[in-house]
């Protein structure tokens, strides 16, 4: 079945603001720690207008702060706040954000090879094929690049490629922290001021983090459940030397310019979702690339606990990490899905999506309907707990930032669900009576209550009817944020790294 009204094939032109003017883009390619972000911020200061687009919204908030510190006024937006300069011509905003009717001289586009991204991809296609600049700077690693230069030949647009290398040394050091086998004691006597150590759990983080405290180290803590406001207070406590080593996950792999002497690995395998799996190049290349930064470090330094180790991490920064990725994924919109949902007769958000995802005749040479694993979750959650919620309704829900695999944050996404299916007004959650303490046993609590305030926060702007307590989020938030701060500072972690887990198991496996 073909459906007409969809317009797959004309995607680009979906973007009237782009096509209607001549575009020129500017690629600056290279590793971590290569200036690429630096080159194009500065075209983006000295620009009368100009829009930067960042994966988090913790890089857009850092560079709204350098616009404004270099006297730009500049506006930030991301799905939780709106914060407008009376007068400004730049905006700092996360790449969902992107204004595709508001013309600019200028656009970065950063870490454009999130495009491999599964769920989140579709936003940098839109930004390459639809931001409004007449040059737009695209930044990050060479992975996509060859993709990149397609869509726009297609496009009939022009490019220029300023490949950066280094602009320190990186070097994986000949031994490893621990040597033959993992070893408490070994890495109590290797850990050194300025190392990074990078674990791929939130339980491996606080576990590290309370140990290296009572080895006698001041310890910075970073990983994906704090938000950007926590992330900048520890990243600030390790810049300004009040910590010596820092402990965090791979979200320290995009933005946050840390003055990193070596990066550790605590783990070669990561968690992705499904299955554990070992790091691939991209990721190693992302996370080691942080040692060394330029101005403080000569060079960067790249370790390993066990010696078995070091064989992959040093094949991971030798490959060549050119994607696979042949097409760029484009994402379902409301009206495709009211399409289909007329097509095929149903109100069921997830059968729409199912059929946009699965079963939707499209065959283009430049673009492919992305992976929609994640929304097609939330959408069978929204259908079975409101099913006569409209069709736009059903979509926004099926786009809010969550995690649904976290009970606690479905449960919250359920209250709101439910909230505006009965348009009944919900306020913020109450503020707990521990939230001014310094008792660290509440933190995972803290960081869900978080998660909370950023769902209410992005619903407001959808929903403002429902969620009305807007003007209560940026205290709220502050004083949740101020207390995980203090939790982290305490927290006991617990006990055992799993790696350590996994060694126990494997002994008491032989006995």
């Amino acid at each position: 079945m073909k459906l007409p009204h969809l317009n797959l094939d004309d995607y680009a032109y979906s973007f009237a603001k782009a096509r209607a003017i001549k575009r020129h883009h500017h690629f600056y390619v290279g590793p971590t720690n290569s200036g690429k972000t630096y080159q194009a911020l500065n075209t983006l200061i000295a620009a009368k207008s100009g829009v930067y687009l960042a994966p988090l919204r913790l890089l857009a908030m850092e560079v709204r702060d350098k616009l404004m510190e270099a006297g730009v006024p500049c506006n930030l937006i991301t799905g939780e706040e709106r914060v407008i300069i009376a007068g400004a011509q730049h905006t700092a905003s996360t790449i969902e954000m992107m204004n595709p009717t508001k013309q600019v001289d200028v656009a970065i586009i950063d870490e454009i090879q999130m495009l491999q991204d599964p769920d989140r991809g579709s936003a940098w296609t839109a930004a390459l094929v639809g931001v409004p600049a007449r040059q737009v700077f695209i930044c990050g690693s060479n992975a996509v690049t060859e993709l990149c230069l397609s869509a726009i030949k297609h496009l009939n647009e022009t490019a220029e490629i300023t490949e950066l290398q280094r602009m320190t040394p990186l070097i994986l050091e000949d031994d490893s922290l621990c040597g033959a086998k993992y070893s408490k004691p070994k890495l109590k006597t290797k850990l050194q001021k300025g190392d990074a150590i990078i674990a791929f759990s939130r339980k491996d983080v606080l576990t590290f983090s309370a140990r290296f405290r009572q080895w006698g180290f001041t310890v910075a803590s970073i990983y994906g459940a704090l938000s950007p406001e926590v992330r900048r207070h520890e990243s600030a406590r390790f810049c300004n030397g009040e910590a010596d080593i820092l402990v965090a996950t791979d979200a320290i792999g995009m933005g946050l310019n840390l003055p990193i002497r070596r990066v550790i690995f605590a783990n070669i395998f990561k968690f992705d979702g499904v299955a554990s799996r070992l790091l691939n190049a991209t990721e190693v290349r992302q996370i080691a690339g942080r040692a060394g930064r330029f101005g403080i470090y000569n060079t960067g330094y790249v370790n390993i606990m066990e010696d078995d180790e070091r064989f992959h991490i040093a094949h991971m920064l030798a490959t060549d990490d050119t994607s696979d990725l042949d097409k760029l994924p484009i994402a379902a919109n409301i009206g495709q899905i009211e399409a289909i949902s007329n097509q095929l007769h149903t109100a069921k958000i997830s059968e729409c999506l199912e059929y946009f995802a699965n079963r939707l005749q499209f065959n283009h040479a430049l673009f492919a309907l992305s992976k929609i694993a994640a929304q097609l979750n939330q959408a069978l959650l929204v259908d079975g707990f409101a099913p006569r919620l409209s069709l736009k309704d059903k979509f926004i829900f099926t786009c809010a930032p969550i995690s649904i695999n976290v009970n606690i944050e479905k449960d919250y996404f359920l209250l709101c669900l439910k909230s505006v299916v009965e348009h009944a007004i919900r306020t913020l959650p109450p503020a707990p009576n521990w939230l001014n303490s310094n008792n660290p046993k509440h933190l995972e609590q803290a960081e869900i209550l978080s998660q909370n305030i950023s769902l209410y926060a992005w619903l407001s702007f959808k929903f403002p009817q429902i969620f009305v307590d807007v003007e209560s989020i940026p205290h709220f938030r502050k004083s949740v944020s101020r207390y995980i701060e203090r939790a982290l500072l305490t927290q006991a972690g617990y006990i055992d790294t799993q790696r350590e887990c996994d060694l126990l198991k494997f002994k008491n496996g032989f006995r």
